[in-house]
């Protein structure tokens, strides 16, 4: 059967089954009706194949990170949407877990009675392990569908150790891709079969979730309830709202004040991204709709620079690098590297210069609750982690210095990757993602050079300090916001503080 999706988004097994009672889509990951190739292939199946659409969408309560805070934003998204697919003809079934894996045997039950069952397809956190167990209980046609960025999984052949080789490789074979984005609005006009409800036995054993505000006590759910729910609203609309607020607004300014957090010179869109809300080609289009765009302005040849290729302005370029490249290298090298997570997957030379100073004295040592709990000497550092902790945010700039003094104020570098891991994962809204497994292992060496001259504790990786932080950056509103007034009083430069490592452990 030919797809409308570009087949190095499909990866497939099993064979159709004609007689099935309907074409299922199981939405775990692409959590949106637009820009979504899951969708869009689940629709010409059940065209091709003359059968209803059914899309469930589940929200699990097992998994080791499951809070209010990720819930109440999924949750969100959910109700956009039910929203959404109202009228269409579609049968959308939202399923909330009540109790670890309640969920459960639904997807095998569904799948019984499908002509053929369509899956996100994601590099990162549980997703791949997921997929696995689902095409062992799925005995029709199984596809799982890449929506994750511009450039398919499949496009690269391997991992890229530096952002400039996978620069080059964008440049040189992202134009062949750019003329086949997913639809933007494939529920206009669907025509698919109606299905009126799902079996009484389905229904009962797995009743699909009310998604009205507050119509799910998140306090009743066995979650993670100090990761309590934050102001930031979530779903595609919420999500769309960031994105035209930027790209009107601080898109303009982008290069000059991106890592500044007394402004508002970043996108925001984080959060809508890693939960599938919004996808990284409607961010694109949205961008260079406004850079009035056309494939003819590209830069000629595959030089791997920064700047100049896209054609258009210097903030426009800066952001697409941050969208195309650093985001998708993040994905691409969770895709060919499944063991992203393993601290011996960061490069060689990063591992054996860390090593190296692995029995250097630290100037301060804080276990994983005193750094959570932003307990440190360092004012600085302690902002940024109670905004993270209250916001399930934190500057992009100062999650770098963020994760740099969490190596150096750790008992070891491998203790270091293990309190990122913990303290991204259980805090943020775009934690658990291909791009927090990049961010923390540039912190360590991953996609960057080794930097002379050595320093303690850090070898050969790249060096940054709180000083350096606060000559460079716009802090000071935002350190009346997130700071306490006794850290700000006691403060003090490390380098006239030391403390033996022995005397915080």
């Amino acid at each position: 059967m030919t797809s409308t999706v570009p087949p190095l988004r499909i990866s497939s097994e099993g064979d159709l089954r004609p007689e099935g009672r309907w074409v299922l889509y199981w939405m775990t990951a692409t959590r949106r009706t637009r820009d979504n190739y899951a969708l869009d292939r689940a629709l010409e199946l059940a065209r091709a194949l003359n059968k209803p659409l059914v899309v469930v969408e589940g929200l699990r309560c097992g998994h080791r990170w499951a809070s209010p805070r990720f819930h109440r934003f999924v949750l969100e998204g959910m109700a956009d949407n039910a929203r959404a697919f109202e009228g269409t003809g579609i049968l959308y079934h939202p399923f909330v877990e009540r109790a670890p894996d309640e969920g459960r045997g639904l997807l095998h039950a569904l799948s019984e009675k499908a002509s053929a069952v369509v899956a996100d397809e994601s590099p990162a956190f549980f997703f791949p392990h997921m997929l696995a167990a689902a095409r062992k209980v799925v005995a029709t046609r199984f596809e799982a569908v890449d929506s994750n960025g511009l450039l398919p999984l499949r496009a690269s052949d391997r991992e890229r150790s530096r952002a400039f080789d996978f620069r080059r490789l964008v440049q040189k074979i992202l134009l062949d891709h750019l003329g086949q984005p997913a639809r933007s609005h494939p529920l206009r006009r669907c025509s698919v079969r109606p299905l009126a409800q799902l079996p009484a036995r389905i229904r009962q054993q797995w009743p699909a979730a009310l998604l009205e505000e507050n119509s799910i006590d998140l306090a009743s759910l066995p979650l993670d309830h100090q990761v309590v729910p934050v102001a930031l609203k979530g779903g595609s609309r919420a999500g769309r709202r960031v994105m035209r607020r930027f790209v009107k607004g601080a898109l303009e300014s982008y290069t000059d004040m991106r890592s500044h957090p007394d402004v508002t010179g970043t996108s925001g869109l984080s959060p809508y991204l890693h939960f599938g809300h919004v996808g990284a080609r409607e961010v694109f289009d949205a961008v260079m709709t406004m850079e009035d765009w056309s494939p003819r302005r590209l830069g000629l040849g595959c030089s791997g620079s920064r700047t100049g290729w896209w054609g258009v302005s210097a903030s426009a370029e800066a952001f697409l690098d941050q969208l195309v490249t650093w985001r998708e290298l993040g994905f691409h090298f969770c895709f060919h590297r499944p063991d992203h997570q393993d601290y011996r997957s960061l490069p060689a030379w990063a591992r054996k210069s860390l090593a190296e100073h692995a029995a250097d004295p630290r100037p301060f040592l804080y276990t994983l609750e005193e750094f959570e709990t932003g307990s440190t000497h360092d004012p600085l550092w302690n902002a940024a982690q109670r905004q993270l902790r209250e916001t399930g945010l934190m500057h992009n700039a100062l999650r770098m210095l963020w994760g740099k003094k969490i190596l150096h104020w750790s008992r070891s570098p491998q203790e270091a990757w293990q309190i990122l891991f913990a303290l991204n994962d259980r805090w943020a809204l775009d934690g658990r993602d291909p791009n927090s497994s990049s961010g923390i292992g540039w912190t360590l060496g991953r996609f960057d050079r080794a930097w002379g001259p050595e320093r303690p504790v850090f070898g050969k990786i790249r060096f940054m300090t709180s000083d350096s932080a606060r000559r460079k950056l716009r802090l000071k509103s935002w350190l009346a916001n997130w700071s306490e007034e006794s850290d700000l009083l006691r403060g003090k430069k490390e380098e006239l503080c030391p403390r033996a490592p022995s005397d915080r452990v």
